[in-house]
């Protein structure tokens, strides 16, 4: 089990990896805006607001740790396909993606480690996480940064395995999502009530500032839209993978705000692209 969670969290960040190219970097020259006004929500309010939904619901420690991974989070494949259908701007969504997942090298174990230091640290006595910060950012940027290389250098081989790479990874998804609801079922129910307000909250929080940032700062409504669906949309995978992995943190309850999180966001993603076409129209 420790192998598996090793090899699957390394597979779904070289699957990242491979779908990033140099020009998804280039592009933040067309959007220099836009993509600023969406890292500052991605990086810094988005982080706040949850720590005000971990608090104002006061969930216990092991999953107000979870829900604070998911909000360091990058965004993903999901919120460019939400974005596509809900005629948002996808190249903007492609670049943010790119950017807030290098990006979150760097903030993901930040922010893991403070919350870690916060929550846990009373009940537990457990110092900052430096060397889990250290851990996830090793983990994380080895696979990404080989997923890289292999694009750039053997651009012919990247593209042989990117599909597969992401069926993969889907289906390492679906597996751990399967592992965490069989072995936390008792915690799912018993926190329902609770935790499904608090991710609820933060979801539709996250949709609507991110949109929100866009309109109120003058962008078109297209990269309102992109940025929405990029704050709002979050990446499952990445959290629970994190929150699984033996090497990291092991603790299959800081994944349930993830799962939970990636199931809700299908539904409300849905609701608010319609929501701003019948606007826009």
């Amino acid at each position: 089990m420790v192998m598996f969670l090793t090899i699957a969290l390394g597979l779904i960040m070289l699957s990242l990896g491979l779908s990033l190219t140099i020009d998804d970097f280039r592009r933040v020259l067309v959007y220099p805006k836009a993509v600023l006004i969406a890292l500052v929500c991605q990086t810094l309010i988005l982080p706040l607001i949850c720590f005000a939904i971990v608090i104002g619901y006061s969930l216990p420690p092991d999953l107000a740790v979870g829900l604070m991974l998911r909000s360091a989070t990058p965004g993903g494949i999901t919120a460019n396909l939400f974005s596509h259908v809900s005629n948002g701007d996808v190249a903007l969504n492609i670049t943010l993606t790119a950017i807030n997942s290098l990006l979150a090298l760097m903030t993901l174990p930040l922010i893991l480690g403070l919350s870690m230091h916060y929550f846990l640290a009373a009940d537990q006595a457990v110092p900052p996480q430096f060397s889990k910060i250290a851990q996830v950012f090793v983990i994380i940027v080895g696979p990404v940064g080989l997923g890289m290389f292999l694009r750039t250098r053997f651009p012919a081989l990247a593209a042989r395995m990117a599909k597969p790479a992401k069926v993969l990874s889907g289906l390492l998804l679906l597996l751990m999502a399967a592992l965490v609801i069989d072995r936390e079922w008792s915690t799912i129910t018993l926190y329902f009530a609770t935790l499904g307000g608090a991710v609820l909250s933060f979801n539709l929080l996250s949709l609507g500032i991110g949109y929100g940032a866009g309109l109120i700062t003058r962008l078109e409504r297209r990269q309102a839209i992109a940025i929405g669906m990029e704050v709002g949309i979050h990446n499952a995978t990445i959290a629970m993978a994190i929150a699984l992995s033996p090497s990291i943190l092991n603790n299959p309850t800081m994944a349930v705000p993830a799962g939970m999180y990636g199931v809700l966001m299908l539904f409300t993603a849905a609701i608010f692209g319609v929501l701003v076409n019948l606007k826009r129209k």
